[in-house]
């Protein structure tokens, strides 16, 4: 007969904790920048927004078949350390694409861009241009050279009019048109390089996002079926503090790094590329980690309790389906910051040092939002607290529009707090409230889907437009209106939502232990009672038995 196997909880969490800081960390050091990588290769801001769409859309749809296949075969250990190795030599093979035009690179300014590439007619035009600009002294002999090459053409254009009265075909016409052939040529080959640029980019952080995808879902089952065999999974909530403090470790840290930098690494290659290794550093260094995670493959768990599940209950709720679509819009709204954010800060002067911090500093001032949860939740309920939260999302994205200096985005990022920490709180108030016995964590993987996937996918490729055609600026501005709008459409639809009183399962078996300890108290106390009474009665007898 086996013996029992030996369950170790205080290691297991010490081995969660480790993991979900080194991801955290990797992810920050590379995922916050990817967007000045992208503006450094020539992509424009559609093509950015594309490519970011792209990622979370991978991550929506793979994240779940992947845990569900290496949960079939029991192969978790193998897919996440797989994982974590193939997306550090991925990450490290991204820089070796060169940028649509090397030529246009300067370190002068704090604003490393990259500009088209000009033809053989405009470069022409503009060094005559620039010739004139900077020798203003050679005005004279630049007229004497203008008389004369008048005359030239004035001789040339007579040889043609004789021309023309003998060739059937004018000269001038034929140069027109092999002219505007050149042009034509050149416009297609610079729009074939830009196109096979961006495709090459899709494809690549394609792979890599699939590669990342399957890492936290993975880890996430396989630690919590191991520590719900030993009844102690409620121990593993604080892995998600650790999260953000790799997050923050991560980003602040790369940013630093980088700014210490010369601008440009070598000919082609910007510093912007140290991210890249920077995340291949700390990738691999958590795969030594991850061979040791415990994992525990429960077969008899039921499969019901999944995404399916988890949908029908949101659906079965017009508070949940409220907040379901607040979650969407939030994410829509978070994925144009995050991706454009830092472009809009390196236009004001910004380096990397002031990113890193500035997002670090986002990132802590959401992790103590428990501090604050006691007095917020005794103020507000949950359903406020979801619309007050959305609303500082609004008013920061709106912010953010209005930059004027390097250090200028610090004062919103420390309002992530109320926003984020307080956003993420009322949901999972929302998520205790609908969710069965076994499906509080399928109800929190549906609202992160539609936050951190499907929303975030949306805005990737909306944000990339809107960018495009109106500027970053009025991107901002118009997404901080939008959610403004659905904030007083909240409020006043949670004022008309019917309230709906869920069976709190735990209270009820403690309320049932409760009642059972009394009833049996209770006949306890009856049957003494009824002894007590027997026994007097026996005693009067035996008295009066004795008197007589």
């Amino acid at each position: 007969m086996r013996s029992n196997r030996q369950i170790n909880v205080s290691r297991a969490l010490a081995l969660a904790a480790a993991f979900n800081f080194l991801v955290s960390a990797a992810k920050s050091c590379l995922l916050p920048f990817l967007t000045l990588y992208l503006r450094h290769l020539g992509l424009t801001p559609a093509e950015t927004g594309l490519v970011m769409g792209a990622k979370h859309l991978i991550a929506l749809v793979w994240s779940p078949v992947a845990g569900l296949l290496a949960k079939h075969y029991d192969k978790r250990r193998v897919l996440i350390v797989s994982c974590l190795a193939v997306s550090a030599i991925v990450a490290l093979v991204i820089p070796i694409v060169p940028p649509a035009d090397v030529h246009q690179l300067s370190c002068n300014t704090s604003v490393l861009r990259v500009r088209p590439t000009l033809s053989a007619t405009d470069g022409k035009q503009t060094q005559a241009s620039s010739t004139s600009r900077t020798n203003p002294g050679d005005n004279i002999s630049t007229e004497a050279a203008d008389s004369s090459q008048e005359v030239e053409n004035s001789t040339t254009i007579q040889t043609r009019t004789r021309k023309s009265d003998v060739g059937p075909e004018d000269d001038r016409d034929k140069q027109s048109k092999s002219t505007g052939n050149f042009d034509i040529l050149s416009s297609l080959s610079v729009t074939d390089v830009q196109h096979q640029l961006f495709l090459l980019i899709l494809v690549a952080v394609s792979v890599l996002a699939a590669t990342l995808a399957p890492l936290e879902w993975t880890v996430d089952d396989g630690l919590f079926e191991y520590l719900d065999f030993a009844d102690a999974s409620d121990r593993y909530s604080n892995s998600k503090t650790w999260s953000l403090a790799g997050a923050a470790f991560g980003v602040g840290g790369a940013g630093i790094v980088v700014s210490c930098l010369s601008c440009l690494l070598a000919a082609e290659t910007p510093r912007s590329a140290v991210f890249f290794v920077c995340f291949s550093a700390v990738a691999l260094g958590t795969v030594p980690v991850a061979s040791f995670l415990p994992f525990y493959l429960n077969k008899k768990r039921a499969r019901a309790n999944g995404l399916v599940k988890g949908l029908q209950l949101v659906r079965g709720s017009i508070r949940a389906l409220l907040c379901a679509v607040t979650i969407l819009l939030v994410g829509v709204v978070i994925s144009t910051v995050e991706n454009f954010l830092l472009l809009e800060m390196q236009d004001n002067g910004s380096n990397e040092r002031h990113m890193g911090l500035a997002l670090a500093l986002g990132l802590i001032a959401q992790a103590s939002f428990p501090l604050f949860v006691v007095k917020i939740s005794k103020i507000l309920n949950p359903g406020r607290v979801l619309v007050l939260a959305a609303a500082i999302v609004a008013l920061q994205c709106f912010y953010f529009s209005f930059l004027w200096g390097p250090w200028a985005v610090l004062p919103a990022q420390t309002l992530n707090a109320l926003s984020f920490g307080a956003l993420w709180w009322a949901v999972q108030v929302q998520c205790d409230d609908i969710a069965t016995p076994g499906t509080e964590r399928s109800v929190a993987r549906v609202y992160n889907a539609l936050s951190l996937d499907l929303g975030r996918a949306l805005g990737s490729v909306l944000g990339g437009l809107a960018a495009q055609t109106f500027g970053i600026a009025w991107m901002f501005r118009g997404a901080a209106l939008g959610l403004i709008v659905w904030c007083f459409i909240l409020a006043l639809l949670q004022v008309k939502a019917p309230r709906q009183r869920r069976i709190n399962y735990s209270r009820l078996l403690a309320a049932d232990a409760s009642e059972a300890s009394e009833s049996e108290s209770e006949q306890e106390r009856d049957w003494l009672d009824k002894a007590m009474e027997d026994d007097g009665s026996n005693n009067n007898n035996n008295g009066r038995r004795m008197y007589h």
